[in-house]
Formats: structure tokens, C-alpha cells, sequence
């Protein structure tokens, strides 16, 4: 019964794994990126006198993390489906013998997941590695505090890509109800990289806004895993954050399989 998701998860991981020049230079970008916001946070860090939410060195892991796991971010719309809702053909996916939303949901996490572990392997071995080996370990990715945080953080991140992988569901649904993936694209991109913490960590929101910025779905791409990773979550709240983002992924499943068998059973597609 899961045969047909499974292959569909294999085929495109490995397909899309196939990518190397762009993963390369998706590092290299990452690189750039996270190389200038350290900078910044090193320039803020110096005039914030004990002021600032988090340590420089959590912050630091932070920022090298979130450019590890970019690819998290459900940010546009799957690029098959959004073709396939230019030209039509998404009409097909109608008469593929498969439960619809599961089958869009193992395609999206294919997809995510073979973008974020070359990066991911090629950022640690420069962050966490190369650059303490070289005597820039001040600027570099610590490791967790202890082994038990390595496997809570290993348990966040999965959650992380299963919960990437039910937005994009959604994402794509929208693509398929506005026949354009435009609108999608550019709402969500924003939403997800503030509400992430991929701009800033949550910690730095005010104070009121913390509480919601921590239990909002989008919380669980990036700053959980990462407060995991830091040792700020351990123990049982590190368990409970995860469940938190196990319970989002349930709750976007549900609306994202309604939403899919509302959408893909009154599409029209014209033409001849």
C-alpha cells in the first residue's frame, strides 16, 4: 500500500540529489550570507552590553544553522507542480490510483530533503570543522552541549522536514486553485523567513510577541531545532517543543489532504 509513495519518495530524492552544481553553488551563496550576518550580529553583539536575548556564540550556531537547513523553508511552491499547473497537466494527477494529498506530500519531502543534505554536510564541514581548525572557532558552528541534545536536535530536525513538506502541500494546492504559482510565491517567502527565524532569531521579537512567535507553525522549521542544537531546550521541553511540531504537521496534513481533494476534484482543464 505504501509502494507507489515510497517510489515516488526514492526517485525524486535521488533525481533531484543529481543537482551538484546547484547545491555548490547554493553553499557558496549560503556561505556569503551567513558569513555577513555574523558579521553584523558581531558589530551588534559589541554595543549590546549584556543586553541582547541570546549569547554570541548561540547566535552565531543559530545563523550557521539556518543557512544549513535554508532549503527547509517552504518558500515557493513545488516547481513540477507549479508546471504542471501552467501546461494542464496537473489534470493527470486526478487519475493516478494513488491517495492524492500523500502523493504531493512525498514529493515535496523528496524534494526538500535532497536540496538540504548536500548543503546541510558542506556547511557543517566548513562551519563546525574547517573554520575552528583554522582558529575561527569564535565564529564558528559549536556543537551541542551533550549527546542527548545530538538526538533531540537529530528528532527536531526530521520533524522540521515533515512539517516543510505539509506547507508545501498547502502551497501547492493554492497554485492549483489560482491556476498560477505567483501568488503563492510571493506571500509565502516572507512569512517564512521572518516567522522562521531565518531573519533574525525569534528570541530578538519582543518580549510580548515571543509566546505566539514560539507556538506559530512556522517556529518549527528553524528555531526549534536550533534552541534544541544550543541546549536552550532539553529534556522535557526539548520533548514538548517537538510534540509541538509533530501537532502542527497532524493539523496542516488534515487541512492540506481537505483542501487537495477539494481543489483536484472540481478542477477544469480546456483546450484540445
Amino acid at each position: 500500500m505504501l509502494r507507489p509513495y515510497l517510489a515516488i519518495l526514492s526517485a525524486r530524492f535521488q533525481l533531484v540529489l543529481q543537482y551538484r552544481a546547484a547545491a555548490l553553488a547554493g553553499f557558496a551563496t549560503q556561505c556569503w550570507w551567513g558569513g555577513m550576518k555574523v558579521l553584523i550580529f558581531s558589530a551588534f553583539y559589541a554595543g549590546a552590553r549584556g543586553l541582547a536575548p541570546m549569547s554570541f556564540a548561540h547566535t552565531v550556531s543559530y545563523t550557521w544553522l539556518g543557512q544549513a537547513f535554508l532549503m527547509f523553508l517552504p518558500w515557493y511552491v513545488d516547481p513540477e507542480v507549479a508546471d504542471m499547473v501552467r501546461t494542464g497537466a496537473v489534470a493527470y494527477e486526478r487519475l493516478r490510483p494513488v491517495d492524492g494529498w500523500a502523493w504531493w506530500y512525498a514529493r515535496a519531502l523528496a524534494w526538500t530533503a535532497a536540496r538540504v543534505v548536500p548543503r546541510a554536510a558542506l556547511m557543517f564541514a566548513m562551519a563546525a570543522v574547517f573554520m575552528p581548525l583554522v582558529g575561527l572557532g569564535r565564529w564558528g558552528l559549536r556543537l551541542p552541549p551533550d549527546g542527548l541534545g545530538a538526538i533531540l536536535f537529530c528528532a527536531a530536525i526530521l520533524a522540521a522536514a515533515l512539517l516543510s513538506a505539509s506547507m508545501t502541500v498547502i502551497l501547492n494546492v493554492v497554485a492549483a486553485a489560482s491556476l498560477t504559482d505567483r501568488g503563492a510565491n510571493a506571500i509565502a517567502a516572507p512569512i517564512a523567513i521572518v516567522f522562521s527565524g531565518s531573519l533574525v532569531p525569534l528570541a530578538f521579537f519582543p518580549h510580548a510577541l515571543t509566546p505566539f512567535m514560539r507556538l506559530q507553525p512556522f517556529a518549527g522549521l528553524m528555531d526549534t531545532p536550533f534552541r534544541v542544537w544550543n541546549g536552550e531546550l532539553v529534556g522535557a521541553a526539548a520533548v514538548g517543543a517537538i510534540a509541538l511540531q509533530l501537532a502542527w504537521v497532524l493539523i496542516l496534513a488534515v487541512l492540506g489532504r481537505r483542501a487537495v481533494e477539494a481543489v483536484m476534484g472540481r478542477i477544469q482543464v480546456q483546450g484540445g
